[in-house]
């Protein structure tokens, strides 16, 4: 996982279509950079509806900067725009076909914001990293621990056999 208590990745883009496709490789490879590869799909997502969003609401420029930063247990993903206009979670029908990207956030984050930035915004959310615990990766031993010292002196054909009735 990460090493280092924080790292950071920001890239700055036009929230274009084409764009957007391009900084999903990006993070998409930084995550794996970083060894996260279990959040790629959850920051994906996340990053899509962030600068489609953009892409959509922001006025007059769709300029924008996404920020990646990884801490030891989480990485908080935010995207700032120059739109002063705060977005909100809003109730959609059934029947609409946009409307859902802050409850998709919402529902796919650990927690998530908004909050006025100079003369824009910026909207985040964050995944946690889940490190695996200290006795999960000691759990595979490796084979000359687990060698009893009887075996270790016992003549080769011995130990095969040895081998052979423990693994089967």
């Amino acid at each position: 996982m990460i090493r280092q208590p924080s790292t950071h990745c920001t890239v700055e883009l036009q929230a274009l279509p084409a764009r957007i496709r391009h900084v999903r490789r990006i993070v998409s490879a930084q995550l794996r950079y970083w060894h996260l590869d279990p959040l790629i799909d959850p920051a994906m997502l996340g990053v899509t509806e962030l600068l489609a969003n953009v892409h959509r609401h922001a006025r007059p420029s769709k300029q924008c900067t996404l920020e990646l930063c990884a801490l030891l247990d989480q990485l908080t993903i935010s995207v700032h725009d120059l739109d002063p206009t705060l977005p909100r979670i809003r109730t959609v029908d059934t029947w609409e076909t946009s409307g859902r990207g802050l409850s998709l956030i919402a529902a796919l984050s650990q927690s998530w914001g908004v909050r006025p930035n100079g003369t824009g915004k910026v909207v985040w959310f964050t995944l946690p990293v889940l490190v695996p615990a200290l006795d999960e990766a000691r759990q595979v031993p490796a084979c000359w621990d687990t060698m009893p010292m009887e075996a270790a002196r016992m003549t080769p054909g011995s130990r095969t056999r040895m081998r052979s009735a423990s693994a089967g």
